[in-house]
């Protein structure tokens, strides 16, 4: 039997204790591996093009360049990695500028290491993770400014559920297990909404709903 492809994972954190849970955590996980760690972004961009690279964990605040603007430079240069910030910063102006120079997930440091591993999981298998309390910081700023756009007329009944459990950041194991269906009945139904959109993920699904 030929075993599966291994996640690649790249870290990149500068508080050591943080740094090394991580990867003791990709490394101990089946079907993980962690590639590299880097301490800063400049190491970073400098080495990790070269490194065929699944997902990367990237901080925000790191020393000199921060883990944005280090994503917002090397994201051309791997354009088959997913970047998924991983951060103790929960507020507007992080999250829209991480999700804006190309973040396909944000959680937060203290998501649990069991959570950590599923939203690995889910970037890789095309999904968008956030931790729940980024995901409505999201959705509360669109609808602020908002009202729901016509274009969600557009999806089915179940799709607009679907969307929902989405916009409250929900993986697609735990969409699956709402509704009592399966994960690939869920990723079924997500790539129907994005199609239907016109768009490639979760954030932009949520913009088109909530036109800016």
């Amino acid at each position: 039997m030929i075993n599966e492809k291994k996640i690649s994972v790249s870290i990149v954190e500068d508080t050591d204790d943080i740094r090394n849970a991580l990867r003791v955590l990709i490394n101990g996980s089946e079907g993980f591996e962690c590639i590299h760690v880097y301490e800063d972004a400049e190491t970073a961009l400098e080495d990790m093009p070269d490194k065929d690279i699944d997902v990367v964990l990237m901080d925000i605040h790191l020393p000199g360049m921060d883990g944005i603007e280090c994503m917002d430079r090397i994201k051309p240069l791997m354009p088959n990695a997913q970047f998924m910030m991983c951060t103790v910063y929960d507020d507007d102006d992080h999250i829209f500028n991480a999700l804006r120079s190309g973040a396909s997930g944000y959680i937060l440091k203290r998501t649990s290491p069991a959570q950590i591993l599923e939203a690995v999981r889910d970037l890789n298998e095309g999904g968008s993770p956030m931790s729940s309390e980024i995901a409505r910081r999201v959705v509360d700023s669109m609808q602020r400014k908002n009202k729901p756009s016509e274009t969600v007329e557009v999806l089915t009944d179940r799709e607009k559920e679907i969307l929902d459990f989405l916009s409250k950041g929900f993986l697609y194991k735990e969409i699956a297990l709402e509704l009592f269906i399966s994960k690939e009945t869920v990723k079924r139904h997500i790539h129907n909404i994005y199609e239907k959109l016109h768009v490639q993920n979760r954030t932009e699904a949520l913009n088109k709903v909530y036109q800016q």
